[in-house]
């Protein structure tokens, strides 16, 4: 079979930073491809098998958690996608996501357990994140007292996400609904984050979407993720200094290095790429707990 240049051929309905949607009716088509992103900037190189990390690991998490909160996912097996995918199944298996159709709710669902980032600068300034006071002395990488909800804008793609206050997110999406999102999204990740201490993984912190189906709040896009979380080896944590990772750290750091963020993004060196795919299949074992081997065909971009 000839690779296309695409896939599937068909354009998509929608595009992310990361994913391509395609409307099949009733369900939604979602595609994890391998393009990064990074400060709100879709980088001009892909990362191998980056896709399907992200694809799988939020399959892992959609299932273990389906008791606590209900998600999209239908099926991940090519076999039950609409017919007109059939000769990409190929390129398709372990990165696509079949998944009920759901009302967003703009709100991303930020939970923070660590200081760091955007947190730590802030805790820098006057001693808040996003408008929570924290007590003195916290540093780099310190645990927080309790985990955080930090809520944002989802923006428009190539615009900046804006940190909000919870009142903020109260007046977007009404009190109930965010007390609702809020209650989740913390229960979410302490749960998540007790089940990977166990298995040597820090999560500093996450990024959670929600949406309505049938009016009742559903996880939906990706959960835990290397793409929308911090993961840090627990082996070696200590407070105080910037940690190692098994995320897109390694990518910021190198574009704040080496980019003053006027113009297009720079492609990245070869070293960057083949490193950051190999911290995101790390990630996968690490929180799966089985050896990372694609199922699919590389997936070719480029349209």
């Amino acid at each position: 079979m000839t690779s296309p240049q695409s896939t599937p051929a068909r354009r998509p309905d929608a595009s992310g930073k990361v994913r391509d949607i395609y409307d099949c009716g009733d369900v939604l088509l979602m595609v994890a491809t391998d393009r990064i992103s990074a400060f709100d900037f879709i980088l001009p190189d892909t990362i191998p098998s980056k896709g399907e990390v992200l694809t799988r690991i939020s399959a892992f998490w959609f299932e273990k958690f389906s008791g606590l909160v209900p998600n999209h996912l239908l099926s991940m097996d090519p076999a039950n996608f609409p017919a007109e995918f059939a000769d990409w199944s190929e390129w398709l298996r372990g990165r696509a996501m079949l998944v009920r159709k759901a009302e967003p709710i703009p709100i991303e669902c930020i939970v923070r357990g660590y200081l760091t980032g955007s947190g730590k600068a802030s805790y820098d300034r006057d001693r808040t994140v996003c408008g929570i006071e924290l007590p003195e002395g916290l540093t780099e990488a310190s645990k927080l007292p309790e985990p955080l909800f930090t809520p944002s804008t989802k923006a428009e793609q190539g615009a900046h996400d804006e940190n909000i206050s919870f009142e903020r997110c109260a007046e977007i999406v009404g009190l109930d609904l965010a007390e609702e999102i809020r209650a989740l999204s913390l229960s979410i990740y302490a749960a998540a984050a007790d089940y990977a201490a166990g298995r040597g993984v820090i999560i500093a912190d996450t990024k959670f979407e929600f949406g309505l189906i049938d009016g009742q709040v559903t996880l939906i896009d990706e959960a835990l993720t290397p793409d929308s979380s911090r993961f840090w080896p627990a082996e070696g944590y200590e407070p105080g200094r910037v940690q190692p990772s098994f995320d897109k750290q390694y990518v910021r750091d190198w574009l704040k290095a080496h980019w003053d963020f006027e113009g297009e993004p720079p492609h990245l060196p070869a070293d960057v790429i083949a490193g950051t795919s190999a911290r995101y299949a790390e990630a996968y074992e690490k929180i799966v707990g089985e050896p990372f081997a694609p199922l699919g065909a590389p997936l070719e971009e480029g349209r």
